[in-house]
């Protein structure tokens, strides 16, 4: 090792545990900010963080870096990128991580923000893929977690002669949920995964048959139908990948996603959008990208490829799966099995925990097949997209005003444009795209760098109501890109060494009908952050938010009208580094709801957390203590909680009450640890929770156990 690289060694290591926490800080509200759009409590969002892990763990040598390993941080924008490139090509290999001072765009922070995931070396690793090479020091890793509500459930303990009256009144399994993953990496070359999963109230089964015929014991000699989970877990997924191995920039069979441009055209998974940092409304799509998490729908499974031909990439991919559907006309065939023709939407929870969920499981086929071709030249980046999707059977909605212009059909075609450009210190990006409806969507953005201390964003969408594509995700409001119209404005300034403000406002509004609109209507998002950090043991931010959109009155009118639906949030929020080993988190938040047909509500939420880690300790303590009062479920406040490796949870509190958890992280050898997480939440005014649910709980309490273990080989 030269002297270069031990200094830089030297140096990542004293500052390595502050930057790991503005990081992660930093994805905590992220992924905070996405769950409370999406109103999931506990989506995977694997493959969204799955890059900091790797990196973490496998650091990029910045003399060696390729523009889309960069890329793939979503801590650098497109500027930094190009800059860092150019003083590479220009003024030969950096010598010290903080050489990077000297480069446009990079201040102090930024390269204390990427200090986890580099190093700066002038040893580099042999450019050759060996074969031997790879099994003698690729690493395998081996995790599996159990986890389950303690409290007895009303859908877990019903009697036979209510099941016989009531097939769908109770869960086909145990209220365990299971996973097991095995994975093997070679560097950023190589990954096998094979991983399965068992959700709650889902049966874990192997042989049999997939209907069961149980008598009803009633005299009559009749007999219900029970549906059986006959191949162990409920869900399977896996994939091989090999990546940049000579003209290969990636190949995976098995399970995987595609990002590509901003959303429009072609992106299977999720995805940052309006965050804290107002320079991440632009999307970082990565390609093709192998599959780990466990979300049921997110993917493609089947082969896909991208290959590098001089300054041009050529992707191709093709996707056959199952999908859960309603199912509303079905024919039978000669052989006497039942085929569906007709359905009226697609299930997407991935959960088949009872009888009705089990029939839908599956029903139909998909296949997709797509591609795209890129040009990449230094600062340049342009690539059309294409992607057919058909169905085995047809999608007919139930007829409604709103969705007069969804999709509907068996199958759909989407093509489209997207580029990339950056000039000194302005990126412009963009994406055209249209669909075989004829709609057409569209969106453009800028990110100017006006001076090292000021960076403006703005970014305009133009979607047509009639726009159709179920594998978009573009930054907007509505789930998928369509019905409307927006301009978003955004500043992020450094008032000061330790004063950070940003600022975003974004003004939309839908030309046709919603769900929750009976008439086009408007909206506006304004948000508000200054991070504040005197010294390296101190950080805090006050954020402030408020948005207004329109709504269906819930006053008795015969006639529906809009009314406007009003939210606003503040939150303070406070770190502190006590000693090397305690680190001590607040929060206090309220938010408001003003709504002319309802009393104006209100909810306040105080959350406390105390995380214990001593270096050279095998344990590590993360407890956190919170309380909340709201007026219900609309005054909610969501909260970030630190869990179990590759899991996340953004419980929303509401009602009245107290939550807790209490995590314990035992790295029993250099290749094994385990967690050990217990969370509860007790209720002041509900003594029943979920009434009149499968998951109704006779308590004002709810806990929850988590146990994992990992072990790398």
């Amino acid at each position: 090792m030269g002297l270069g690289t031990f200094v830089s060694h030297a140096q990542n290591d004293t500052i390595n545990n502050k930057s790991n926490e503005q990081v992660d800080e930093q994805i905590n509200q992220n992924i905070e900010l996405l769950s409370e759009q999406m109103q999931s409590e506990d989506g995977d969002l694997t493959n969204l963080t799955e890059a900091w892990t790797y990196y973490k763990n496998h650091p990029l040598n910045l003399n060696r870096a390729r523009r889309e390993e960069l890329t793939d941080l979503l801590i650098l924008t497109d500027i930094q990128i190009n800059n860092l490139l150019k003083h590479r090509e220009k003024n030969g290999y950096l010598i010290s991580i903080y050489e990077l001072q000297s480069i446009d765009g990079f201040d102090l922070n930024t390269i204390k923000k990427i200090t986890p995931f580099v190093y700066v070396s002038d040893n580099f690793n042999s450019a050759f893929f060996s074969t031997k090479e790879m099994f003698k020091d690729g690493k395998h890793e081996f995790v599996t977690r159990f986890q389950r509500i303690l409290e007895p459930q009303a859908g877990y303990n019903v009697s036979d002669s209510i099941k016989n009256i009531k097939p769908n009144s109770y869960y086909l399994g145990s209220p365990n949920r299971i996973f097991a993953r095995y994975s093997f990496q070679y560097n950023n070359n190589v990954s096998f995964v094979l991983a399965g999963e068992k959700d709650a109230g889902e049966e874990f089964h192997i042989g049999g048959s997939k209907i069961d015929s149980i008598p009803l014991n009633d005299g009559t000699g009749q007999k219900r139908a029970e549906y059986r989970q006959i191949k162990g877990f409920d869900f399977y997924s896996g994939h091989i990948a090999v990546r940049n191995i000579k003209f290969i920039k990636t190949l995976v069979v098995g399970d995987y996603q595609a990002t590509f441009g901003q959303g429009l055209t072609l992106w299977q998974g999720f995805g940052f959008g309006k965050s804290a940092s107002s320079m991440s409304i632009k999307r970082s799509a990565t390609g093709i990208k192998p599959y780990r998490s466990f979300d049921e729908n997110r993917f493609f499974r089947g082969a896909a490829g991208t290959f590098r031909i001089k300054d041009f990439e050529l992707t191709g991919l093709a996707s056959f799966k199952k999908l859960d559907a309603n199912a509303t006309i079905a024919d039978t065939s000669e052989s006497g099995e039942i085929d569906v023709v007709g359905i009226s939407s697609l299930e997407i929870s991935g959960i088949h925990n009872t009888n009705s969920l089990m029939q839908d499981k599956g029903i139909i086929n998909q296949t997709v097949l797509g591609g795209n071709l890129a040009y990449n030249k230094r600062n340049l980046h342009v690539a059309v997209t294409g992607q057919n999707m058909n169905l085995s059977a047809e999608l007919i909605k139930s007829p409604s005003i709103y969705n007069k212009f969804d999709y509907q059909g068996k199958s759909n075609f989407v093509g489209g444009l997207d580029y990339n450009y950056v000039f000194k210190n302005a990126n412009l990006f963009g994406e055209y795209s249209v669909s075989s409806s004829g709609g057409k969507a569209f969106c453009q953005g800028l990110i100017v760098a006006l001076d090292p201390k000021l960076t403006f964003a703005a970014h305009y969408r133009n979607f047509d109501k009639n726009f159709q594509n179920l594998f978009g995700n573009a930054v907007s409001e509505n789930t998928l890109p369509q019905n409307e119209k927006s301009i978003y404005l955004g500043m992020e300034a450094k008032l000061f060494k330790s004063l950070t403000l940003s600022i975003y406002m974004d003004q939309y509004k839908f030309s046709w009908l919603k769900s929750t609109a009976s008439a086009p209507s408007s909206g506006r998002d304004i948000f508000t952050q200054l991070n504040y950090t005197p010294t390296k043991k101190i950080d805090m931010y006050f954020r402030f938010r408020h948005r207004t959109k329109f709504v269906n009155s819930t006053e008795y009118n015969f006639y529906d009208y809009l009314e406007p639906y009003v939210q606003y949030n503040y939150r303070y929020n406070l770190s502190a580094q006590i000693t090397p080993d305690i680190k001590f988190k607040s929060r206090i938040e309220y938010t408001h709801i003003d709504r002319s047909s309802e009393p104006d509500e209100d909810g306040v939420a105080f959350v406390q957390d105390l995380i214990y880690k001593k270096m050279k300790f095998p344990f590590t303590f993360t407890l956190r203590y919170a309380v909340f009062d709201t007026k219900s479920f609309n005054s909610r406040v969501y909260a970030y909680e630190n869990d179990v490796l590759y899991s996340y949870s953004v419980p929303a509190l509401y009602n009245k009450g107290q939550r807790a958890y209490f995590i314990v992280n035992w790295d029993i050898t250099r290749n094994l640890e385990i967690w050990v997480r217990v969370a509860s939440t007790i209720y002041d005014n509900q003594a029943i929770q979920s009434e009149g649910s499968l998951n109704e709980i006779q308590s004002e309490h709810k806990t929850e156990l988590k146990l994992q273990a990992r072990l790398k080989f």
